[in-house]
Protein backbone atom coordinates (compact mmCIF):
# COMPACT_ATOMS: atom_id res chain seq x y z
CA UNK A 1 0.00 0.00 0.00
CA UNK A 2 2.85 2.79 1.03
CA UNK A 3 4.58 2.31 -2.63
CA UNK A 4 1.46 3.88 -3.91
CA UNK A 5 1.67 6.45 -1.53
CA UNK A 6 3.54 9.79 -2.75
CA UNK A 7 7.01 10.19 -1.37
CA UNK A 8 6.42 13.68 0.05
CA UNK A 9 2.84 12.47 1.88
CA UNK A 10 5.15 9.97 2.93
CA UNK A 11 6.92 12.32 4.51
CA UNK A 12 4.09 14.61 5.64
CA UNK A 13 2.01 11.51 7.32
CA UNK A 14 4.92 10.13 9.32
CA UNK A 15 4.41 12.24 12.43
CA UNK A 16 1.00 11.47 12.81
CA UNK A 17 0.58 8.26 11.62
CA UNK A 18 1.88 4.97 13.15
CA UNK A 19 3.77 2.01 11.38
CA UNK A 20 1.13 -0.19 13.34
CA UNK A 21 -2.14 1.38 12.13
CA UNK A 22 -0.87 1.45 8.80
CA UNK A 23 -0.12 -2.49 9.03
CA UNK A 24 -3.52 -3.39 10.22
CA UNK A 25 -5.02 -1.13 7.51
CA UNK A 26 -3.06 -2.83 4.84
CA UNK A 27 -3.89 -6.10 6.04
CA UNK A 28 -7.59 -5.84 6.22
CA UNK A 29 -7.45 -4.78 1.96
CA UNK A 30 -5.95 -7.47 1.44
CA UNK A 31 -8.05 -10.14 3.08
CA UNK A 32 -10.76 -7.95 1.76
CA UNK A 33 -9.83 -7.84 -1.74
CA UNK A 34 -9.15 -11.64 -1.89
CA UNK A 35 -12.79 -12.36 -0.86
CA UNK A 36 -14.62 -9.32 -2.16
CA UNK A 37 -15.01 -7.18 -4.93
CA UNK A 38 -13.50 -3.28 -3.40
CA UNK A 39 -13.70 -0.08 -4.82
CA UNK A 40 -11.93 1.51 -6.45
CA UNK A 41 -9.52 -0.72 -7.95
CA UNK A 42 -6.43 -0.74 -5.94
CA UNK A 43 -3.98 1.00 -8.43
CA UNK A 44 -6.38 4.03 -8.03
CA UNK A 45 -6.94 4.21 -3.94
CA UNK A 46 -4.84 7.27 -3.70
CA UNK A 47 -5.18 9.21 -6.64
CA UNK A 48 -5.78 12.34 -4.43
CA UNK A 49 -2.62 12.19 -3.06
CA UNK A 50 -0.91 11.25 -6.59
CA UNK A 51 -2.87 14.35 -8.28
CA UNK A 52 -2.28 17.22 -5.76
CA UNK A 53 1.53 17.37 -3.99
CA UNK A 54 1.59 18.02 -0.18
CA UNK A 55 3.08 22.10 -1.44
CA UNK A 56 0.60 22.56 -3.49
CA UNK A 57 -2.53 21.65 -1.81
CA UNK A 58 -4.81 25.42 -1.66
CA UNK A 59 -7.84 23.59 -0.76
CA UNK A 60 -9.07 20.37 0.77
CA UNK A 61 -12.47 19.44 -0.03
CA UNK A 62 -13.79 16.14 2.13
CA UNK A 63 -15.91 13.57 1.08
CA UNK A 64 -17.01 10.49 3.04
CA UNK A 65 -16.98 7.38 1.28
CA UNK A 66 -15.60 6.34 -2.24
CA UNK A 67 -19.09 5.70 -4.53
CA UNK A 68 -19.95 1.90 -4.08
CA UNK A 69 -21.57 1.61 -7.79
CA UNK A 70 -20.10 -0.41 -10.89
CA UNK A 71 -17.44 2.27 -12.66
CA UNK A 72 -17.77 5.09 -10.42
CA UNK A 73 -15.09 5.20 -7.68
CA UNK A 74 -12.31 6.94 -8.97
CA UNK A 75 -10.18 7.99 -5.84
CA UNK A 76 -10.99 11.59 -5.88
CA UNK A 77 -14.01 12.33 -3.72
CA UNK A 78 -17.05 13.22 -5.43
CA UNK A 79 -15.82 13.18 -8.08
CA UNK A 80 -16.44 10.12 -11.31
CA UNK A 81 -14.33 9.00 -14.50
CA UNK A 82 -14.72 10.63 -17.51
CA UNK A 83 -18.08 8.92 -19.49
CA UNK A 84 -19.67 8.13 -16.21
CA UNK A 85 -23.44 9.77 -14.88
CA UNK A 86 -23.12 11.92 -11.80
CA UNK A 87 -24.60 10.46 -9.46
CA UNK A 88 -27.05 12.56 -7.07
CA UNK A 89 -24.45 14.62 -4.92
CA UNK A 90 -22.33 15.09 -8.25
CA UNK A 91 -25.26 16.84 -9.87
CA UNK A 92 -25.89 19.27 -6.90
CA UNK A 93 -22.38 19.97 -6.93
CA UNK A 94 -22.32 20.81 -10.69
CA UNK A 95 -25.24 23.04 -10.29
CA UNK A 96 -24.12 25.06 -7.35
CA UNK A 97 -20.59 25.41 -9.74
CA UNK A 98 -22.88 27.13 -12.59
CA UNK A 99 -24.70 29.10 -10.43
CA UNK A 100 -21.58 30.10 -8.01
CA UNK A 101 -19.51 30.65 -11.41
CA UNK A 102 -21.56 31.48 -13.90
CA UNK A 103 -20.56 28.95 -16.15
CA UNK A 104 -22.08 26.00 -17.98
CA UNK A 105 -22.65 23.01 -16.70
CA UNK A 106 -19.44 21.08 -17.72
CA UNK A 107 -19.98 18.19 -20.24
CA UNK A 108 -18.43 15.43 -18.17
CA UNK A 109 -18.22 14.91 -14.11
CA UNK A 110 -14.84 14.07 -13.70
CA UNK A 111 -12.81 16.69 -11.03
CA UNK A 112 -9.44 16.09 -11.73
CA UNK A 113 -8.92 19.35 -13.34
CA UNK A 114 -9.49 20.77 -9.26
CA UNK A 115 -7.04 17.58 -8.24
CA UNK A 116 -4.53 18.96 -10.61
CA UNK A 117 -4.99 22.92 -9.63
CA UNK A 118 -4.67 22.04 -5.77
CA UNK A 119 -8.31 20.71 -4.74
CA UNK A 120 -7.39 17.75 -2.71
CA UNK A 121 -10.77 15.57 -2.96
CA UNK A 122 -10.06 13.42 -0.34
CA UNK A 123 -12.82 10.84 1.27
CA UNK A 124 -12.45 9.89 5.38
CA UNK A 125 -12.62 6.18 3.91
CA UNK A 126 -10.76 5.03 0.68
CA UNK A 127 -12.35 2.32 -0.19
CA UNK A 128 -15.74 -0.07 -0.16
CA UNK A 129 -17.11 -2.95 -0.18
CA UNK A 130 -19.66 -2.82 -3.67
CA UNK A 131 -22.89 -2.13 -3.73
CA UNK A 132 -21.97 -1.52 0.30
CA UNK A 133 -22.23 1.85 1.31
CA UNK A 134 -19.90 2.46 4.36
CA UNK A 135 -18.36 -0.87 4.82
CA UNK A 136 -15.31 0.08 5.06
CA UNK A 137 -15.88 2.37 7.92
CA UNK A 138 -14.30 2.09 11.16
CA UNK A 139 -11.73 -0.31 9.38
CA UNK A 140 -8.97 2.06 9.46
CA UNK A 141 -9.05 4.43 6.97
CA UNK A 142 -9.83 7.83 9.44
CA UNK A 143 -6.61 7.26 11.16
CA UNK A 144 -4.49 7.60 8.31
CA UNK A 145 -7.26 10.58 6.55
CA UNK A 146 -7.05 11.97 9.89
CA UNK A 147 -3.18 12.25 9.32
CA UNK A 148 -3.50 14.40 6.51
CA UNK A 149 -6.05 16.70 7.77
CA UNK A 150 -3.40 17.16 10.75
CA UNK A 151 -0.62 17.14 8.01
CA UNK A 152 -1.93 20.00 6.28
CA UNK A 153 -3.10 21.90 9.71
CA UNK A 154 0.43 22.37 10.31
CA UNK A 155 1.45 23.73 6.95
CA UNK A 156 2.07 27.68 7.41
CA UNK A 157 0.35 28.49 4.59
CA UNK A 158 -3.70 28.74 4.19
CA UNK A 159 -5.49 25.95 2.88
CA UNK A 160 -9.17 26.76 2.69
CA UNK A 161 -11.18 23.41 4.36
CA UNK A 162 -14.50 22.77 2.43
CA UNK A 163 -16.50 20.68 5.22
CA UNK A 164 -19.97 19.77 3.55
CA UNK A 165 -22.34 17.38 5.92
CA UNK A 166 -22.47 16.71 9.59
CA UNK A 167 -19.20 14.01 9.49
CA UNK A 168 -16.97 16.22 7.57
CA UNK A 169 -17.91 18.77 9.62
CA UNK A 170 -16.50 16.73 12.84
CA UNK A 171 -12.85 17.13 11.48
CA UNK A 172 -12.69 21.05 12.16
CA UNK A 173 -11.09 20.04 15.70
CA UNK A 174 -8.57 18.88 13.96
CA UNK A 175 -8.11 22.03 11.93
CA UNK A 176 -5.91 25.29 12.98
CA UNK A 177 -8.30 27.57 12.54
CA UNK A 178 -5.82 30.57 13.79
CA UNK A 179 -4.11 29.90 10.00
CA UNK A 180 -6.85 28.12 8.03
CA UNK A 181 -10.51 28.27 6.93
CA UNK A 182 -13.40 26.59 7.25
CA UNK A 183 -15.91 26.65 4.99
CA UNK A 184 -19.09 24.48 5.91
CA UNK A 185 -22.16 24.00 4.36
CA UNK A 186 -24.70 21.00 4.74
CA UNK A 187 -23.90 18.18 2.22
CA UNK A 188 -24.63 18.32 -1.43
CA UNK A 189 -26.58 14.95 -1.30
CA UNK A 190 -30.18 15.01 -2.12
CA UNK A 191 -31.18 14.83 1.51
CA UNK A 192 -29.74 17.59 2.60
CA UNK A 193 -28.35 20.01 -0.44
CA UNK A 194 -31.80 22.47 -0.58
CA UNK A 195 -30.81 22.76 3.45
CA UNK A 196 -28.22 25.40 2.91
CA UNK A 197 -25.73 24.15 0.30
CA UNK A 198 -27.28 25.56 -2.60
CA UNK A 199 -26.18 28.96 -2.61
CA UNK A 200 -22.92 28.98 -0.24
CA UNK A 201 -21.36 29.66 -3.09
CA UNK A 202 -18.06 27.55 -2.05
CA UNK A 203 -16.39 27.99 -4.63
CA UNK A 204 -16.59 31.71 -5.10
CA UNK A 205 -15.53 32.02 -1.65
CA UNK A 206 -12.60 29.91 -1.67
CA UNK A 207 -11.26 32.28 -3.95
CA UNK A 208 -11.79 35.27 -1.95
CA UNK A 209 -10.70 33.81 1.23
CA UNK A 210 -6.89 32.92 -0.78
CA UNK A 211 -7.19 36.23 -2.39
CA UNK A 212 -7.70 37.62 0.92
CA UNK A 213 -3.77 35.86 1.72
CA UNK A 214 -2.64 36.56 -1.48
CA UNK A 215 -2.28 33.12 -2.64
CA UNK A 216 -2.52 31.61 -5.60
CA UNK A 217 -6.21 31.06 -6.72
CA UNK A 218 -7.85 28.14 -7.97
CA UNK A 219 -9.35 27.77 -11.49
CA UNK A 220 -12.22 25.87 -11.10
CA UNK A 221 -13.34 25.76 -14.68
CA UNK A 222 -14.52 22.68 -15.91
CA UNK A 223 -14.29 21.49 -19.73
Amino acid sequence: MLEQIPADWQTALQPHLSAEKIARLEDFLRQERAQQQVFPPAEKTFTALQLTPVAKVKALLLGQDPYHDDGQACGLAFSVPEGITAPPSLRNILQEYSQDLGLPKPQHASLSTWARQGVLLLNTVLSVRAHQAGSHQGKGWEHFTDAIIKALSQRSNAVVFLLWGKSAGQKEKLIDQSRHIILAAPHPSPLSAYRGFFGSRPFSRCNAELQKRHLELIDWRLK
